[in-house]
């Protein structure tokens, strides 16, 4: 198990500061094919994964590997534009410490973002997809970011997860949805350790247990977020509809993600900066 000390988040807040030393009130987590919000960053200054110590990167294609700051619709903010995967071997703990980076950087709230697959069937490639509930598959069957001794620093030992996604938050990107005309879903993600899309008799089952959408992130970083006290909002871009019979002919596959990303863009740039507006 990896524990990462409050030397190493210090060693890391004095790189990223002797670069980079602007407030931040908002933390945005950018999912697979969804990085080009960053380029509506306004005043923006960069730093690199590679020159934070401690940083791990990013080996998978549609994420960048820098953090962004600057500001969005007048909000101070520091988006990753680029994050890291259990399957990419890195522990749960290196997986959610740009999270707690965040936090110690000021952010209050967390906006995440994620590529997923539709398993709901009224779903199309191309939804956003507003989470206000999870099944973690991967923390249920023991890979936690809050495994081992808890950092008082952060947060209490038990948390509780029947809020994770903030209602108030929610509410917001709702009105924003309406006033705006932009189509929107809202469901369960399911968080699975990858790097495989999963076979037909498991999406059968996800789907039973409730689940809409399916992804390999989201819920470690979401769980690190409530445990530090920030407030989350949540999305998932539907990128692909999941193969739920063996008789499809369809193979899903990273490419049709990324391409998926380029459509989802422009609705959740429109929803997200409606939100930052609304704060």
């Amino acid at each position: 198990m990896t524990i990462i000390s409050s030397a190493a988040y210090d060693s890391a807040i004095n790189a990223i500061r002797s670069r980079v030393d602007r407030p931040v009130r908002v933390g945005v987590i950018l999912g697979s094919g969804l990085g080009r919000l960053a380029n509506y960053v306004e005043n923006p200054a960069h730093v690199l994964y590679n020159d934070i110590p401690g940083f791990p990167v990013p080996t998978v294609p549609g994420h960048t590997g820098r953090l962004v700051f600057g500001t969005l619709e007048g909000v101070p903010l520091v988006m990753q534009q680029g994050r890291m995967h259990f399957y990419e071997g890195y522990s749960e703990q290196q997986v959610t410490f740009p999270t707690r980076i965040m936090k110690r950087l000021g952010a209050e709230i967390l906006i995440v973002t994620n590529a997923a697959g539709g398993i709901n069937k009224d779903f199309a490639v191309g939804d956003v997809m507003l989470i206000n509930d999870h099944l973690n598959f991967v923390g249920l069957a023991g890979h936690n970011p809050l495994m081992g001794p808890n950092d008082e620093a952060f947060g209490a030992r038990f948390i509780s997860t029947t809020q994770a996604y903030d209602r108030a938050l929610a509410q917001t990107a709702r009105a924003v949805a309406a006033r705006e005309n932009i189509p929107m879903r809202e469901g369960v993600y399911a968080g699975v350790s990858g790097p495989f899309y999963e076979s037909p008799a498991e999406i059968r089952m996800l789907r039973t247990l409730g689940a809409d959408t399916v992804g390999m992130s989201t819920v470690h970083e979401v769980l690190i977020a409530v445990h530090a006290g920030m407030r989350v909002l949540a999305f998932s871009g539907v990128t692909n509809l999941c193969v739920d019979s063996l008789d499809s002919h369809d193979q899903p596959n990273h490419e049709e993600v990324l391409e998926a990303g380029e459509q989802i863009n422009p609705r959740l740039t429109a929803l997200l900066r409606g939100v930052l507006r609304a704060l």
